[in-house]
């Protein structure tokens, strides 16, 4: 039996929100604060250990608490928190198991549901008790809301509890058969268990130098699942041998101490004579004398497990407590539950990269080798890492992959409400780059428009997503926003240009893709199905509209663009038809999306009006920067030192740039290590700016308001 999905609602974060799991790894990414945490935390509230707060209920629902305490709404419409768990079914081998759950015994089943409800008790008991605890007289109003008294120690475990309910879906609505409490536990402790290892390990210990936590974790991992009889036994008979030795021992050095005691009087002569003798229990030495040790076999030197790394004792730790929790499931002889799921929460912390890229790889060994030395090849788990980190996705296929994505509450007004306080839980696996142009702007109609793509043209697209991310190790998952530029002068410029233009932007964490004009429109449908705003920018490379389209300047009568993401975008390549584009024509895909390409910009020196337009980054930069490079504080390979003539210096310009002999790495890290006070190029000026108020105007919860 495996978990197929989980529905959760009303759960913190997760209003309302379907995770679908792998039957073997599901990963969870998403930015800080995205409700990752809260998916693998609903699982050890409802499965394990009960222990809910009120700040664990939706912030959209917690002011029905209030309105409850102040009588404007019926104890039906109380806040609950509901976990729906579908598994996969085997009619052959656990129809008994589950049996109880299905609507009909008759039929046969794939699948089989089962609702959890923290939900109240007795609404009016509630009241009363919370009336009696926070009014101060009679008929005077509570000096608290219901939502504090609900906040007080023991006071919600006191009016909420757990409802079990069988699920049906064989109709066109779910339907809900209720169960009793005691069977609900029993069935579902029969079907699922959940483990966890937590981010919070505590593998170091920097006030005891000596620190021993693996050491108890080898304890008791040996201690739950190495003692069989006959390995007991042996290990009692070892220390039978050892307690007569030191029996031996403490008879010679306490000798004359024992002398002197008895010649006090102590015994007396008709008492027991005194001995010291050893004690070792075999219970206590094999619960607390087992110590991880790192041994040098060359030197014959042993070091304390405190002498090793973070990263090693991570994972040691890891592999330990994943080895551990399968083999106590496998070993569990009555009532074993029929699947198992271990929540692995940042495993990557203290790890190097390449360690992170074999890490799942290196759990389901451990999960095999397990399996294989019990006879149990068929019982294996499902896992769930929680990860921030691109080594570890790299080694996931992106039908495992589930991106948490911050969105508002259900009603709220997305115009007038700036903080995100839900989330939605995406599935890789059904995305589909199926638009040619998605959500393109027909720029004559100015209505939306798409075109869809073809079979092959999608596949084509998947892979190349695929593969980039992998290659590029890349963090576009776990960003607040993306930004897809030409090449390395752009990425490597970007940084000091959002300094000068955009300094908010130095707070969000940004993921910068180098992708060139040819592949950025590749990006779009990925970027919109996970709903991140992102800022396009690119070059409008003028070409000549006939023959051999040969780059030319973007000033040049007829010229036209040979930029795919533009045509992608705008379908137009005509330079004059882009330049009149209005600024909101280039905000895209649902206004998530903001293109910016090189105008015609105004230069110093030609007269009034006179204006140059640049066909790259670094043509603009020298356009819009054209003192500094008269002054010779920077330098783009042409003199520019004489009087100004406006056709020959951009002419030379433009020629000096397109030359294949121009080294643009070098011209964009001269630019880094001069003090002149460039300008940034009016475009790129402008598509951060914009990206900065996008970003302004949305802000996820504040972490410390119990959201995660």
């Amino acid at each position: 039996m495996k978990l197929i999905h989980a529905c959760v609602s009303g759960f913190r974060r997760l209003e309302n929100v379907l995770i679908e799991f792998d039957e073997r790894e599901t990963v969870f990414v998403g930015p800080n604060n995205s409700g990752k945490t809260s998916a693998a935390e609903v699982f050890r509230l409802f499965l394990k250990t009960g222990d809910f707060s009120v700040h664990d209920f939706s912030v959209s629902n917690v002011s029905e608490f209030d309105k409850y305490g102040r009588g404007e709404i019926d104890e039906k419409d109380l806040p609950s928190i509901t976990l729906d768990l579908w598994f996969s079914l085997d009619p052959d081998t656990e129809f008994g198991r589950a049996g109880e759950l299905l609507p009909d015994a008759e039929q046969d089943y794939n699948e089989v549901g089962m609702r959890i409800r923290y939900v109240v008790n007795d609404g009016a008991k509630l009241k009363q008790d919370f009336l009696a605890r926070l009014t101060p007289g009679d008929g005077e109003q509570a000096r608290k809301p219901l939502s504090y008294y609900l906040s007080m120690p023991g006071t919600l475990k006191q009016h909420y509890s757990l409802a079990y309910y069988a699920l049906d879906n064989s109709t066109s609505e779910e339907v809900e058969r209720p169960l009793k409490a005691e069977d609900g536990k029993r069935i579902l402790r029969s079907l699922i268990r959940v483990e966890f290892v937590d981010a919070q390990r505590k593998i170091d210990d920097h006030e005891n130098p000596g620190s021993t936590r693996l050491s108890k974790v080898f304890t008791r991992f040996y201690k739950r699942n190495l003692v069989q009889a006959s390995t007991a036994e042996e290990a009692n008979d070892i220390i039978d041998r050892h307690n007569n030795d030191l029996t031996g021992h403490y008879s010679a050095v306490f000798a004359d101490l024992l002398t002197v005691i008895q010649s006090l009087g102590v015994p007396s002569v008709n008492d027991r004579r005194l001995r010291v003798t050893s004690a070792l229990v075999p219970e206590k030495v094999l619960e607390s004398n087992a110590n991880l040790t790192y041994f040098d076999e060359q030197r014959g030197h042993e070091l304390p497990e405190s002498y090793n790394g973070l990263g090693i004792k991570n994972l040691i730790y890891l592999a330990v407590q994943i080895c551990e929790f399968h083999l106590n499931w496998m070993s569990t002889e009555e009532s074993r539950p029929l699947s198992l799921m271990i929540f692995i929460e940042e495993p990557e912390a203290h790890l190097h990269a390449q360690a992170q890229q074999t890490f799942i790889t290196n759990a389901w060994k451990v999960i095999r080798d397990a399996s294989v030395r019990v006879g149990e090849e068929e019982m294996t788990p499902q896992i769930v890492v929680t990860t921030h980190s691109s080594h570890i996705l790299d080694t996931v296929d992106f039908g495992k992959v589930r991106y948490f994505r911050r969105c508002h509450c259900d009603g709220e007004n997305a115009a007038t409400t700036t903080t995100l306080n839900a989330s939605v839980a995406m599935n890789l696996r059904s995305f589909r780059p199926t638009m040619q142009t998605p959500h393109a702007v027909d720029t004559e109609t100015g209505e939306e428009d798409s075109e869809p793509m073809s079979e092959e043209k999608i596949e084509a697209t998947l892979t190349f997503l695929k593969r980039y991310l992998k290659l590029t190790h890349c963090d576009l998952f776990f960003s607040d926003a993306v930004i897809l530029v030409e090449g390395t002068v752009e990425k490597l410029l970007l940084p000091e240009m959002i300094d000068r233009v955009a300094p908010e932007l130095k707070h969000r964490y940004l993921t910068v893709l180098e992708v060139g004009g040819a592949y950025a429109h590749r990006f779009a449908s990925l970027l919109e199905f996970i709903a991140v705003p992102y800022l396009v920018i690119t070059d409008i490379d003028s070409v000549v509209p006939t023959g051999s389209r040969s780059a030319c300047r973007a000033d040049t009568v007829g010229a036209v663009s040979s930029n795919a993401t533009l045509k992608f975008f705008f379908r137009k390549s005509s330079i004059e038809e882009l330049c009149d584009l209005e600024a909101d024509a280039q905000e895209v895909s649902a206004r998530r999306c903001f293109v910016t390409y090189q105008r015609p910009s105004p230069v110093n020196g030609y007269g009034d009006n006179a204006t140059m337009h640049g066909r790259t980054l670094e043509e603009s930069f020298t356009y819009e920067n054209i003192d500094l490079f008269r002054s010779e504080k920077l330098s783009v390979g042409v003199d520019l030192t004489g009087d100004p003539d406006y056709e020959e210096e951009y002419q030379a310009v433009f020629e000096a740039i397109r030359a294949s002999t121009f080294k643009k790495t070098e011209f964009a890290l001269s630019v880094i290590s001069s003090d002149a006070d460039w300008v940034t190029p009016k475009y790129i000026a402008e598509g951060l700016k914009w990206l900065e108020a996008e970003l302004r105007a949305t802000v996820a919860a504040d972490p410390e308001g119990a959201i995660a």
